[in-house]
């Protein structure tokens, strides 16, 4: 029987050396040095190719599909064991890294560096797995395929190209999560609601000017304002201190020679859970549509607080839910000027849902205040069933290695691992570890990194027997 944790420690030192210098690559998507063979800019190219290398120099069987993602290949048989990761990193995010964001450094037992967690450290994990499981020639029914991708951060053209060139893994898993093992995902919608062409109607003395909130589709607005073009001033300005009393969300308000700017400030939130903040724009929207606006403006205010009245659809008719959560809905993005506005909507939901059902719901609610719904994307829900024996191997191999229930993980976001048509998340953040990825002064805890390479060893060896 292989004793995986002492085949990793005999490596230990070469996996610290070979990391290390993976992290050193800014490896962050530059669209100004963007060329063939380099369609995320030559940094991202160069820690493909470095990884390609590195794979070439122990004796896999390498390919680079065009820039947009590489693979390292090892075994033999029609069936094939995917495991899906990326070298692109996010931007520093500040200038007050401890020891500079590509300047890896150990320190207290963490490495320190851009990428360490997310995810060049379970990079090598996996890779070093796959080193273990070749160096100790273990027989195998199936080839192994370290596949890694360079655009991940951004907007995954590096697995929506490879899939379209290169063959689907049979099954898979993603070591770019949390462990044990996350089996199911929402589906995620991301629209733009549009609306017509302005009307020309009575003047009523109220003009909605400019109506403006939010800056991510993602994102829970913290800030919206908008500019009211008002006849008579009346108690407006007690009035919507009073509202914004009540709603407790603060703002002010401000006379200019184009009318009324009413700010509001809220609570912004990832969109994953819109209860978490409070919609600055819906806030405001709420206050706006009582005054006696014109025609278009206030059609775009009726519109806002119809489709966003609450964040689980109940009032769209189209609330679902299952182990993955509610349905949600957020209004991430608002913008409105000359009498036509935009909205953006983005609506996550749980995998048994009839989705199809449910935007065309949505779509006839928008005609009905005169706006057009556009999907901009749209992932569908991710599952593998608990009895797969994907799931089942995963399993038992996470409990072996740690002595620790693998029980099942379902999120309302999204994971690199629904890019395989059997893949999970699996890893390398332990339970009740910190979420450090994006962050300045990222890390990856050494030693359990080590225990992540064991744990992945040994799930290669028992899915690819």
């Amino acid at each position: 029987m292989v004793n995986w944790k002492e085949e990793v420690m005999a490596r230990r030192e070469d996996l610290l050396v070979d990391l290390k210098e993976l992290l050193r690559i800014p490896s962050i998507l530059d669209e100004t040095t963007i060329q063939e063979g380099a369609p995320f800019g030559t940094e991202v190219k160069r820690a493909l190719d470095w990884m390609l290398a590195l794979g070439e120099r122990d004796g896999f069987i390498t390919k680079n599909v065009d820039g947009y993602a590489g693979h390292l290949e090892y075994g033999q048989g029609d069936e094939l064991l995917g495991i899906l990761c990326h070298l692109d990193v996010v931007p520093a995010g500040g200038d007050n890294w401890t020891y500079g964001p590509f300047n890896p450094t150990m320190a207290d037992g963490k490495l320190i560096a851009r990428g360490a967690i997310d995810d060049k450290g379970p990079t090598m994990a996996a890779y070093y797995a796959l080193k273990i499981v070749k160096e100790l020639g273990l027989p195998l029914s199936k080839r192994i395929r370290l596949i890694a991708g360079g655009d991940e951060e951004s907007e995954w053209r590096c697995v929506n190209h490879y899939f379209k060139h290169e063959e689907m893994p049979t099954l898979g898993f993603a070591p770019d999560a949390d462990f044990p093992i996350i089996n199911a995902e929402k589906g995620l919608y991301d629209g733009l609601l549009t609306q017509g062409k302005p009307v020309k109607a009575a003047d009523t003395g109220y003009q909605l000017i400019h109506f403006e909130g939010g800056e991510r589709p993602n994102m829970v607005p913290g800030h919206a304002t908008a500019t009211v073009h008002v006849a008579e001033r009346g108690t407006i300005e007690e009035d919507f201190h009073r509202y914004l009393e009540k709603q407790g969300v603060t703002g002010t308000i401000k006379e200019t020679a184009e009318g009324l700017v009413f700010d509001v400030i809220g609570v912004a939130a990832h969109a994953m859970e819109p209860d978490n903040g409070k919609n600055a724009a819906l806030h405001l929207a709420r206050f706006l549509h009582t005054l006696h606006l014109d025609y278009n403006g206030r059609r775009y205010l009726e519109m806002i607080v119809h489709m966003f009245r609450d964040s689980r659809g109940v009032a769209l008719g189209v609330a679902a839910s299952d182990e993955t959560g509610d349905l949600t809905i957020n209004g991430g993005v608002f913008r409105y000027k000359e009498g036509q506005g935009t909205a953006s909507i983005n609506i996550r939901y749980p995998y048994s849902a009839d989705f199809t059902e449910r935007l065309q719901l949505i779509k006839e609610a928008a005609i009905a205040y005169g706006f057009e719904l556009q999907t901009r994307t749209h992932m569908p829900p991710h599952h593998v069933d608990p009895s797969h024996e994907l799931i089942q191997t995963l399993s038992a191999v996470y409990e072996r290695q740690t002595n620790q229930k693998a029980d099942l993980i379902a999120i309302g976001g999204g994971t690199y691992a629904r890019s395989l048509t059997a893949g999970v998340a699996f890893g390398p953040v332990f339970p009740g570890g910190p979420e450090v990825a994006h962050q300045v002064d990222e890390y990856v805890d050494f030693e359990e990194l080590l225990l992540a390479v064991a744990i992945y060893a040994e799930a290669i060896y028992e899915l690819a027997k």
